[in-house]
């Protein structure tokens, strides 16, 4: 682990109480690292960007206004990379601000899919990750009622990086599996 992700955790956990956001944290972190890899990208950058995201979520989430903007504001006067910075300022639509790099638009798709992965787990018997199938979360994505604050046209924007959503579940659930004990899941 580099020293970056090590000052980012500590941040983060400075800022996040919740576990449950800790964890969606700990995923999105996940997630962004496979995406980087998928894409040759930085995967240390890449992962703290998805590690980071949320790190001004509990003092904002009355705000959504405010949600990101705080976020970022933090990780630029911590002294964060500015295409981290941005991308972190990007992925809260309430700005309408352009989603311009791969790092952007990873970020901004990678968010709700964490959520939604975990709601297939959760509603399976054994409540675990290793059961979850990509054919299983492409059969739930159309349904209303599962998994209802997972945006799916923001999962859908995976578009964006020139992925079709089988292969960017694939990826998400992949890189999830990968750390399901830290999950708990």
């Amino acid at each position: 682990m580099s020293v970056a992700r090590e000052v980012a955790l500590d941040e983060v956990k400075k800022r996040i109480k919740t576990q449950n956001l800790l964890k969606h944290c700990l995923a999105c972190e996940a997630i962004m690292r496979e995406l980087a890899c998928y894409f040759e990208q930085d995967m240390d950058k890449w992962g703290i960007c998805g590690l980071v995201h949320d790190i001004d979520y509990e003092d904002t989430k009355n705000d959504p206004s405010a949600h990101s903007l705080v976020g970022a504001k933090i990780l630029e006067d911590l002294g964060f990379d500015k295409d981290i910075v941005y991308a972190v300022k990007v992925h809260n639509d309430a700005h309408g601000l352009p989603r311009l790099s791969l790092l952007d638009k990873a970020l901004y798709c990678v968010d709700p899919t964490s959520g939604f992965i975990v709601a297939g787990a959760l509603i399976l018997p054994s409540k675990k990750l290793s059961d979850v199938t990509v054919p299983f979360l492409l059969n739930r994505f159309n349904e209303k009622s599962f998994a209802k604050g997972a945006n799916r046209d923001q999962m859908k924007a995976c578009s964006e990086l020139g992925l079709e959503l089988e292969e960017f579940l694939r990826i998400s659930l992949s890189a999830m599996q990968k750390i399901s004990n830290e999950l708990g899941l």
